[in-house]
């Protein structure tokens, strides 16, 4: 029966990042994954580009993972996503920036990625059980003894690292497995919610599929609380679906509509979109009272249409009951303020997200509390460790949530290897 210093069960982004980090650190390592290839959810990340961090400082990558990132302050300390571009330059991947700070592989392929993480791991004598697996994890005594496989086979090791992701996108294999192994240690979880994922709404306009398809560009998209006060605010673009709403925006504002239903006790919360947000509510009057001018013997549609996307425009008048064909000059005071306001703040209510099935990220796990955010250590059992989305931290796409799972998986796999050599923290 094989004996290692460490063993990572599951091979995804912070899986084998945690595998390299304690093979570099002197232990003898072994990774467990269910599947037949490693890195499947990594293969899929950044529309199969693979977003590998994201080129901004400390502050502001831990603002971008909303979702309980101050936990990650001491990891980040201690590795960042400086050393994980380092880290693949190093290994002679060329990488690039794009927009807002995304680092990119110059190949364009997540699978340069993968390979370059599967190639060190063999350079390491990194050992690696495919389509193994893990029926349960041992504990005994207070500590951490391996894992057996659902074949039958046991694994013995000085250190575990849990490092199994959430439930979202269970195709790639996230479907949860290391909740209850963690919950058998003791720890208590998080209520699990979808993150980074579409909103859905029963109001009519959405029902009747009357936006269906329209996107609005770099538009401000709000989350309500019940004082009417913004939860979040996104501006980025957007899209009406037959189910609700999706985009960029939606995705980063899904996290608080669900913590706001839940923090309001309702079943439904207000969204608002400002689809000019580089004008005051005074500057459109003052844009449309010159256009009225200028041009005010043109038709409402003809004159407006430049500001939002015509599809947009007509749905709004028709809500105001204002004539498209209406020249531009006849719009009462009354209909410009009403205007201005549908441009300025269009609120409607959504009723939750699609499941978290079909979401990019997972909401809660792993309680926090109960692990050392240093070492990334389980406070309850001994020299068992948690990476990656099975803990509750979560982050925006672009680059921030993987690079959580980077920083994670290094820093944990450095210190389970130096906890069982016995070299000092």
């Amino acid at each position: 029966m094989t004996h290692y210093d460490v063993l990572v069960v599951g091979g995804g982004t912070s899986g084998m990042m945690a595998a390299i980090s304690a093979a570099e650190h002197g232990a003898k390592v072994a990774v467990v994954e269910k599947n037949k290839l490693l890195g499947r959810k990594l293969l899929v990340t950044g529309n199969g580009r693979c977003n590998v961090t994201n080129n901004r400082d400390k502050e502001e990558i831990i603002s971008h993972i909303p979702g309980n990132g101050r936990f990650l302050y001491s990891a980040f300390y201690q590795y960042d996503n400086y050393d994980i571009m380092k880290f693949f330059r190093s290994n002679g991947i060329a990488l690039k920036e794009e927009d807002h700070g995304r680092m990119f592989p110059t190949t364009d392929k997540s699978r340069t990625i993968v390979e370059a993480l599967k190639r060190i791991m063999e350079e390491k004598h990194i050992e690696v059980f495919l389509k193994a697996p893990v029926d349960t994890v041992l504990y005994e005594d207070g500590k951490t003894k391996g894992v057996r496989l659902q074949d039958g086979r046991t694994l013995l090791a000085a250190s575990v690292i849990l490092s199994t992701g959430g439930r979202a996108m269970p195709k790639t294999g996230s479907t949860g497995d290391g909740y209850q192994w963690a919950k058998k240690a003791g720890h208590t979880l998080k209520p699990l919610y979808p993150t980074e994922v579409p909103v859905t709404s029963d109001e009519p306009f959405i029902v009747d599929r009357v936006l269906q398809g329209l996107a609005l560009r770099d538009a401000n998209l709000s989350v309500l609380n019940k004082k009417g006060k913004a939860a979040i605010s996104h501006r980025m673009d957007m899209i009406f679906t037959h189910f609700g709403i999706s985009g960029p925006a939606v995705l980063r504002c899904s996290m608080f509509v669900h913590q706001t239903m839940k923090r309001d006790k309702t079943d439904r919360v207000t969204m608002t979109i400002d689809a000019l947000p580089d004008k005051s509510a005074g500057e459109l009057k003052q844009d449309i009272a010159k256009l009225m001018k200028d041009v005010g013997d043109k038709s409402v549609k003809n004159t407006l249409k430049s500001l939002v996307p015509e599809r947009y425009l007509l749905f709004g008048l028709d809500r105001m009951d204002i004539s498209e064909s209406l020249p531009l000059k006849q719009l009462t005071h009354a209909q410009i303020d009403s205007l201005v306001e549908f441009f300025k703040d269009f609120r409607f209510t959504v009723n939750g997200s699609l499941p978290i099935e079909k979401a990019f990220v997972t909401g809660g796990g792993v309680n926090t509390k109960e692990v050392n955010p240093k070492t990334l250590e389980s406070k309850l059992m001994q020299n068992l460790y948690f990476t990656g989305e099975i803990l509750d931290y979560n982050g925006y796409t672009g680059g921030y949530n993987i690079t959580g799972a980077f920083i994670t998986g290094r820093v944990a796999g450095m210190h389970a290897a130096q906890s069982v050599l016995g070299i000092a923290q």
